[in-house]
This record gives structure tokens, C-alpha cells and sequence, in this order.
């Protein structure tokens, strides 16, 4: 039969030599034997195909250093979260929102790095603050702690409350009544209870059984400022309080003055810091200015109730800037 069909025994080889290509080696004995030799042979350490699982690795934790450099980096001199826990920026700031503060306003200091590390001398690249800014800040006197207020006095300034009614260098700032603030009752929010004598409840019911905060809110607006108008925000007044009324405070060079907005409910610099409050606050002490509100909770969420991620966020308040 292979006379037949004029095949060789060769010939019948081929295809095998056509499913795996011809080397060469097929006509050397020694050149096979070398050959099977080289590719049966473990690859010694050292060898190409050893480290690759060891280099993968080494990559990977390249990589999350680089990503860790990068996100230190980012928070120290561009962006960086806050969260508020408390009221005393009402009704601008409420317990369990998320904002982003720019870092490059004000120039850069220690504090401005993760830990207060002692990295940068003094403060570079300074910029004083605007009145009306909202600033956070390392609070003295430990400068431990994030606070977060608003500049009211620059170096130089006179500040002084009467009858609840700002004063900036013997000027009265305009205090204009507004619609009342009203914030729902939940676990971030519970609503003011007066400590100096009056008798209003500040919570009260809607007719669709939801409970609320009402407070009565007013509008200030700051002296214009380098030929632009002053800035305007809101404040509440709840009672009459000692702090409604105060000496003059002169600013002193290289400090600010900062007060809350939630004026009956704010430790600021209208208190020393022997008495709880920041009294003057270094300009270097600044860390960042407020600038995009990127979430808010009312704390009603369980991490294991996904959905309640969602109703629990105030969706209104996302995305408001300062």
C-alpha cells in the first residue's frame, strides 16, 4: 500500500515534523540530546522565569506606595475632607456634613501635613484670610484639634458684640430677620434647649407627624473689603446670652478673630481659651478654607441596611459651596 500511494516511511515522519516544525536538530544526535537536556532542566534560581511571582509582588507594593504618596501629597497642599460634629456653624454647617477644604488659600505650614509633622518652617507661600471666609483651623491652645469658624476680625480690627448686634471698628453690622432655619429631628440633630432663662421650645411638630427644629435666623453682611462688597450669611440668635454683649477686642498682628454662626451656641475667639474658647487665633494655626460641601448625613444609616446609605443622605445640602 505505500508503494501505492508512493509514500515513504521518511515521508510519514513529516507529519510530525509538519505539526511541530523542523529545527535541524533531527539529523544531529548530539544537537537533540542537548536540546532535550536544556528544556527538561529546572531554571535555576537567578534564571529569568524564577522571580516573577516576587517581582509581581514587589510591583504591587510599589504601586501602593505611589498611591499612598500621592494621596498624602493631594490632602496636604490641595483638597482635604472634614466632617462637622458639631452646631455651633448652624445654620451654614450641621452636624454630619462632609465638606472639602482647600489647602492653598492661606499658604502651608505644619499643619498642614498629616500629624502636625515639623516638615515645613514657620508658613510658606502666606495669605491673609477675607472677613466672611470659613476657615478651619488648629484651635489653640494645644492646636490638636480641627476646628471649623468663620473671620469675622483681621489684625487691627475692633470687635465687639452689643445686644447681640456685631460691631467691626465702631460700624454695626446689618442684622436683617429672615425665614426661620428648620432642621429635621434625627440622630445627628436634636434641637436647642435654651440655658439662660427662656422659656421657647425650639422644637416643634408638622402636621405630618415629622418633628423639626425651628430657629429664629437672620442675614449679616460684612464691610466691603479692597473695593468688594461684604459678604453675607446667615446666623441665629436663640436667646439673650452673656456673649451677646463684650468688650472690645482688638485684633493683634498675625491673628484672626472667628466666631460661629450659631452665635448663642459657639465657643469662638469671644472667649479665651482658659475658658474653653480660642480667644485670637494665629494666622499660621490656619489649615484650609471651606469651599464645596460633598455630603451629608442625618445619621439615621446602617452600614448593614444598604438602602438606608440613601435615605438617610440630605440631598439638598450636596454640592453647596461657601
Amino acid at each position: 500500500m505505500q508503494r501505492h500511494h508512493g509514500t515513504s516511511p521518511r515521508a510519514a515522519n513529516g507529519l510530525t515534523r509538519g505539526a511541530w516544525p523542523n529545527m535541524g536538530f533531527d539529523n544531529n544526535p548530539r544537537e537533540t540530546k542537548r536540546m532535550t537536556q536544556t528544556t527538561t532542566q529546572p531554571p535555576a534560581n537567578g534564571a529569568p522565569g524564577a522571580p516573577k511571582a516576587a517581582k509581581e509582588e514587589e510591583n504591587f507594593f510599589v504601586f501602593l506606595l505611589k498611591l499612598v504618596l500621592i494621596v498624602l501629597i493631594f490632602r496636604s497642599f490641595i483638597l482635604s475632607p472634614f466632617n462637622i460634629p458639631s452646631e455651633s456653624m448652624l445654620p451654614r454647617l450641621v452636624v454630619g456634613d462632609y465638606l472639602l477644604a482647600a489647602k492653598w488659600p492661606y499658604g502651608y505650614s505644619r499643619y498642614s501635613l498629616p500629624l502636625s509633622l515639623p516638615l515645613i518652617p514657620n508658613r510658606i507661600l502666606a495669605h491673609q484670610p477675607a472677613r466672611g471666609d470659613v476657615v478651619i483651623f488648629k484651635a489653640p491652645p494645644l492646636n490638636q484639634d480641627d476646628w471649623i469658624k468663620r473671620v469675622i476680625g483681621l489684625p487691627g480690627d475692633t470687635i465687639q458684640m452689643r445686644g447681640g448686634v456685631l460691631y467691626i471698628n465702631g460700624v454695626a453690622v446689618p442684622k436683617v430677620r429672615i425665614a426661620d432655619f428648620e432642621i429635621a429631628v434625627s440622630p445627628n440633630t436634636q434641637c436647642y434647649q435654651p440655658r439662660y432663662g427662656a422659656t421657647t421650645n425650639y422644637e416643634t411638630t408638622k402636621p405630618d407627624g415629622t418633628k423639626v427644629c425651628h430657629y429664629p435666623q437672620f442675614r449679616e453682611t460684612l464691610p466691603a473689603e479692597n473695593g468688594q462688597p461684604g459678604k453675607s450669611y446667615n446666623v441665629l440668635d436663640l436667646e439673650g446670652t452673656p456673649q451677646d454683649n463684650t468688650t472690645p477686642y482688638i485684633v493683634p498682628e498675625g491673628t484672626v478673630f472667628l466666631m460661629g454662626d450659631d452665635r448663642d451656641n459657639s465657643q469662638d475667639s469671644r472667649f479665651a481659651t482658659d475658658v474653653g474658647g480660642i480667644g485670637y487665633v494665629p494666622q499660621g494655626n490656619l489649615v484650609g478654607r471651606a469651599t464645596l460641601m460633598m455630603w451629608s448625613t442625618d445619621g439615621s444609616a446602617n452600614w448593614f441596611l444598604p438602602w438606608t446609605w440613601f435615605s438617610a443622605a440630605r440631598w439638598s445640602r450636596i454640592g453647596g459651596t461657601f
